[in-house]
């Protein structure tokens, strides 16, 4: 599985094909939706692909990139404008990939025998941090290798650093694969994860949401929201965690190449990758407003610590990020990092809340109302400031909904 990385000799100097992930993890671990995804209802990049049969894709948000891959031994060639990669008039964009040569190409290895597309973002958008996703329906056969990624700016790979947010081969029909390169820890030694469906399905069937949740020194993955690895500093082995900067983003389809292999006489021609939207929503760099509720206080971490069970009280508004909150589309409250959360999944009157890392659990899914209250669903009660108190340090917890000051809130 050993693989070459490419330095690019074309549109993009130093752009790299995508990553090879490590470990395997076979089941759903339902989830974190991550730390990075904190402000999540803050969109900085959405393409829901509208737009005419044929059309190419938006250049204001993307380039395309053209030429061949020699360091990955990929056979496809890179066309440009709509060739390989139009909208197909019901919102999606499809980049295919055909056993052609139209125009002579000319690849590493001789004549062409195959074209496709790559997309980027490169000097039209950067992230840093966020919820970064694409729903995607992948091609199927030996030798598909669609990838979803990311790479850090100025490009000097691997020092830069690169973030594979999903790629699939196509001898492993079930199984996507989520990877981290940098300085010591690139090609083949990049470090990752992968998540296989149940009972031998193919992501090939249907369309899929591949994410990751980015947030300073972390990284989360998650497959239809279900999260099947995170990275931090403390994974790299002393190595140096190259993801505190700005990365642009990456979608192509290559054919071939030293990790899927070559196509073979069972692979079938064109192959799709079919992108429903990409999108990229703010994460928990600093923003986020205060909740403020009984007296005018505000709802705050005790002593802005970050730890699990770290207890949500009134206090003081301050202003620092313990009072920091966002509201997000997944119905989770976060402040620093983590989710607002009912202690072990209570809900029982007179059950605390605390702050927890974000796991994709009905204790941390939230509903603020237009009468100013915020809801727990799976309880059916509402946040409460306790004993009706507005002191400093008053313990926040869930209480049957009454209407009363103590369960009034104030977002932003």
């Amino acid at each position: 599985m050993a693989r070459p990385r490419l330095l690019r000799r074309c549109l993009l100097a130093a752009a790299l094909s995508a990553g090879l992930a490590a470990s395997l993890v076979t089941g759903p671990a339902r989830a974190e939706p991550g730390a990075a995804d904190a402000a999540a209802a803050a969109v900085t990049f959405s393409d829901t692909f509208d737009g005419p049969a044929g059309a190419a894709v938006d250049s204001s948000k993307w380039q395309i990139e053209t030429g061949d891959n020699v360091n990955n031994h990929e056979r496809q060639y890179y066309t440009s404008g709509n060739k390989n990669a139009a909208l197909d008039g019901q919102g999606h964009l499809v980049i295919t990939a055909r056993k052609e040569n139209p125009a002579n190409y000319r690849c590493w290895y001789g004549t062409c025998q195959y074209t496709s597309a790559r997309l980027n973002t490169s000097g039209k958008f950067t992230a840093q941090y966020g919820h970064v996703e694409a729903r995607m329906k992948v091609p199927r056969g030996q030798g598909m290798w669609p990838a979803f990624w990311m790479l850090g700016t100025p490009v000097n790979w691997p020092d830069s650093g690169e973030i594979d947010i999903m790629e699939n081969v196509g001898f492993e029909p079930s199984t996507v694969h989520g990877t981290i390169h940098g300085p010591g820890y690139s090609g083949s030694g990049g470090i990752g994860a992968g998540y296989t469906l149940p009972n031998g399905q193919a992501f090939a069937d249907d369309f899929h949401t591949f994410a990751v949740d980015w947030a300073p020194d972390s990284i989360t993955w998650s497959m239809d929201g279900n999260v099947y690895q995170r990275r931090t500093p403390a994974d790299l082995g002393g190595k140096q965690w190259v993801f505190n900067k700005p990365y642009f983003l990456i979608l192509n389809l290559a054919v071939g190449g030293y990790w899927p292999g070559d196509p073979d006489a069972s692979t079938v021609f064109p192959q799709t990758l079919v992108v429903d939207h990409v999108s990229v929503t703010t994460g928990d760099s600093g923003t986020g407003g205060p909740i403020r509720g009984l007296a005018g206080k505000c709802v705050d971490v005790a002593a802005a610590n970050a730890a699990n069970g770290t207890p949500v009280q009134l206090y003081d508004c301050n202003g620092t990020a313990a009072q920091r909150w966002t509201v997000g589309s997944d119905g989770t409250i976060r402040a620093l990092g983590k989710c607002l959360d009912v202690d072990a999944g209570g809900t029982a009157d007179g059950t605390v809340v605390q702050l927890w890392d974000c796991n994709g659990s009905a204790a941390q899914q939230w509903v603020v109302t237009g009468a100013r209250d915020i809801v727990n669903p799976q309880a059916d009660k509402c946040l409460d400031a306790t004993g009706n108190s507005s002191a400093n340090g008053t313990r926040l917890q869930i209480w049957t909904c009454t209407g009363g000051a103590n369960q009034k809130w104030t977002v932003g």
